[in-house]
């Protein structure tokens, strides 16, 4: 058993965070190289039926938008509302989420987080997930309905179905206590969500999903991803600890700089050859992009130093003796690292 403590919520939750391993015990059924690898490239297992068997482990779909579910959109894509809350939420790092107070986050936070298990069968799906508390989904495929008034939660209510070979599952009924991701943009009760699964071959699963929440987004939007199978491995189970004491918790800095200090930051910053990190401004924040990570809103300790609300890196602007910012210092677990900025400084 693995126990998430809610206190620590600025700890990282943006690398792949490794999954059981009983190393020892081979899946059955699952086709063999000659060197005792699973096959991932064998055909895909079917049914009685003919239609793929979407069975298994399956990982997280990446941690791209994990955390920023908006990471694609403009800021004409995003109700100002909604754009104001997801903000505000990452200048409070976060502190009231439900990763916070021990609670499912939603339905596409889960589905790029960490291991999947699948079970399928002929009336229903079953999809449980190896994420804070070990939720789970029951994916109806009896014929019903999506109810016309369901019982709002955090996971909603899922009917699938097939086209061709691939599984479509439709899900409504969301509480608007859900996050779409960790970092903060809200659900409403408006919320659907369309996923379709294609499982091409034994180990690659072609996964696309389409958000349509038109009263905090100006148009549905879709993401699309390759989830791989973990074969020869299995789910803990993740227990939260409920929060004990809030005075661990941190909030917002409480520091605000002018639209022009900002803008001043703002460029792409080069640590080498392609390895770069690019700096924007949205309203009064101040976002880092690259490096494999996300677009992630950024906490202002000072009018140079900046601390991810998302993991523990940290950013230092330098400036030249004229007053130009020219590099920024990237400090992280690996060190302090120099990035130059590209077209000089302002």
């Amino acid at each position: 058993m693995k126990s998430t403590a809610a206190l620590v919520l600025v700890a990282s939750f943006l690398p792949a965070t490794a999954g059981a391993q009983w190393l020892n015990y081979p899946t059955p059924g699952t086709p063999r190289l000659p060197d005792g690898k699973a096959n991932l490239s064998a055909p895909a297992p079917r049914i009685p039926d003919g239609k793929p068997d979407l069975s298994g482990v399956w990982r997280g779909a990446g941690p791209i938008y994990r955390f920023n579910i908006a990471q694609d959109l403009k800021p004409e894509d995003i109700q100002p509302w909604a754009e104001e809350l997801f903000l505000q939420r990452a200048r409070d790092s976060r502190k009231d989420s439900p990763l916070a107070r021990c609670l499912p986050v939603s339905v596409p936070f889960h589905n790029f987080f960490n291991l999947t298990r699948i079970v399928q069968t002929p009336a229903l799906t079953l999809i449980v997930y190896e994420s804070p508390n070990s939720p789970h989904r029951t994916v109806f495929t009896d014929g019903r309905e999506l109810p016309k008034d369901p019982n709002p939660t955090f996971l909603g209510y899922s009917i699938g179905r097939w086209d061709g070979d691939t599984f479509v599952i439709t899900t409504a009924g969301f509480s608007d206590q859900a996050w779409l991701d960790s970092a903060g943009h809200p659900v409403t009760e408006s919320l659907r969500i369309t996923e379709r699964l294609h499982r091409r071959d034994f180990g690659h699963m072609d996964f696309e999903m389409t958000i349509d929440d038109p009263k905090a987004f100006t148009r549905p939007f879709t993401m699309k991803a390759t989830r791989l199978l973990a074969p020869d491995t299995d789910l803990l189970e993740d227990v939260c600890e409920n929060e004990i004491d809030k005075r661990h918790m941190s909030g917002d800095t409480g520091i605000r700089l002018s639209p022009e200090s900002l803008a001043s930051l703002a460029g792409t910053y080069e640590l080498g050859p392609g390895r770069e990190v690019t700096f924007t401004v949205i309203r009064d924040m101040l976002f880092a992009q690259g490096l494999n990570e996300p677009k992630l809103p950024l906490l202002a300790t000072s009018d140079t130093k900046f601390m991810s609300t998302a993991n523990p890196t940290g950013f230092e602007f330098v400036k030249d003796a004229q007053g130009r910012v020219t590099t920024v210092i990237v400090r992280g677990a690996n060190g302090d690292q120099k990035a130059v900025r590209k077209g000089g400084g302002r």
